[in-house]
C-alpha cells in the first residue's frame, strides 16, 4: 500500500505508481500486470477506482487488454518517428 496525499484522487495516485514501474521495468512489454481486483488488493482501493486506473492506463496506451487472459504492458513506440 501507499501512503495516499488527501487532495489527489487515489485513482490518480495508483495510476501514477503503476507508469513508474512499467517505466522502470519492474512490468517490461509484453508482461501481465495486476488484474483490477489485484490492483485493488495491493493499493487498499475500491474496485472501482483500480478500473479507473487500468482505463486510463489503456487509454494512455501504456497497457492492452486481451479478453480472458489479463492486461499487459503495450510495447514501446519507437522513440523518433520523424527521421524518415
Amino acid at each position: 500500500m501507499i501512503n495516499f496525499v488527501p487532495d489527489v484522487p487515489r485513482w490518480k495516485q495508483v495510476a501514477t505508481v503503476m507508469r513508474a514501474r512499467i517505466a522502470d521495468g519492474t512490468y517490461p512489454p509484453r508482461t501481465r500486470v495486476p488484474s483490477v481486483l489485484g490492483l485493488a488488493g495491493e493499493f487498499g482501493v475500491a474496485v472501482a477506482t483500480a478500473q479507473k486506473v487500468h482505463k486510463a492506463l489503456r487509454d494512455e496506451g501504456l497497457i492492452y487488454t486481451e479478453p480472458g487472459l489479463g492486461s499487459f504492458v503495450s510495447l514501446p513506440l519507437p522513440s523518433d518517428q520523424s527521421s524518415s
